[in-house]
C-alpha cells in the first residue's frame, strides 16, 4: 500500500493558487430540489450548512460589488437531458417543477447573473465565463452543491478557464460527508485552494478596501 503522503512527496499541492485582482462568485444549484426537504434530494445537512454560509458570503459580496453568477439545473423534458443516473433528477428537474426554483436566501434577481445549466458545470455552454471576462474577474469563489458532482465539475472548468479558484469548504455541501471530504482533498491537491468562509470574507474585505484606496 502506498504511503498516505505519497501525493505530497510527489509535490501535489505544493503551490498555492492564491488570490488575484478581482473576485467573482459562482453559486451552483442551490435550488429548492436540494435545499427543501420535501423533495427527494433536499435538505442534506452539509448542503444546508453550505447554504447558510453562502448566504453570509453573498451579503458581503453584493455590498462590495462583487460579480455573482447563480444557476439551477432544469430541462424541458427527459429527451433534453443528459443520461442522468439519478431518478429524482429525471423526475423533478423540469422547468415547470417547483424544485428548480432557486432558494431565495441565496438569489437576488436584481443583482445576480442567472443561468440555467444543462450539465454539471456552471461554465459548460453558459455565459458565465464571458460575464466574468467583461467584469475582469480573475479569481473565482465556488459555492453550492454537490461537492462530488457539480462543484467538482465547476471547479475543474474554472481551473481550465485559467481562473484562480477558491472553494470555501463550509460553503459547499454534499449528501454524505466522505465524498465531500475526498473530493475537496483531491481538488486541493491539483486545481484549487480549499479555504473557509472566514478566509473568503477577509479576501473580499481586503479587495474592497484596496479598491477604495485607488
Amino acid at each position: 500500500m502506498a504511503d498516505q503522503d505519497d501525493y505530497k512527496h510527489r509535490s501535489y499541492g505544493e503551490i498555492p493558487v492564491g488570490t488575484g485582482l478581482k473576485p467573482g462568485i459562482v453559486v451552483v444549484d442551490f435550488q429548492k430540489g436540494f435545499t427543501d426537504a420535501q423533495y427527494p434530494l433536499g435538505g442534506a445537512p452539509l448542503v444546508m450548512r453550505a447554504l447558510e454560509n453562502t448566504e453570509k458570503l453573498l451579503k458581503v459580496a453584493r455590498a462590495y460589488g462583487v460579480p455573482v453568477a447563480n444557476c439551477n439545473t432544469a430541462y424541458m423534458n427527459e429527451r433534453e437531458m443528459p443520461y442522468w443516473k439519478i431518478t429524482a433528477v429525471r423526475d423533478t428537474f423540469r422547468h415547470d417543477h417547483p424544485s428548480v426554483e432557486l432558494d431565495p436566501r441565496i438569489y437576488d434577481p436584481d443583482y445576480d447573473l442567472f443561468v440555467c445549466k444543462k450539465g454539471p458545470s456552471i461554465f459548460f455552454e453558459t455565459d458565465v465565463a464571458s460575464f466574468f471576462t467583461k467584469e475582469r474577474v480573475d479569481t473565482v469563489i465556488v459555492t453550492g452543491c454537490n461537492t462530488s458532482g457539480c462543484i467538482r465539475a465547476t471547479s475543474i472548468d474554472a481551473f481550465s478557464h485559467r481562473y484562480r479558484t477558491l472553494i470555501p469548504e463550509d460553503c459547499v455541501g454534499d449528501i454524505e460527508e466522505q465524498p465531500h471530504r475526498d473530493n475537496l482533498r483531491d481538488l486541493g491537491r491539483r486545481y484549487v485552494d480549499v479555504v473557509d468562509l472566514q478566509y473568503a470574507l477577509t479576501y473580499l474585505e481586503h479587495w474592497h478596501n484596496a479598491k477604495a484606496d485607488t
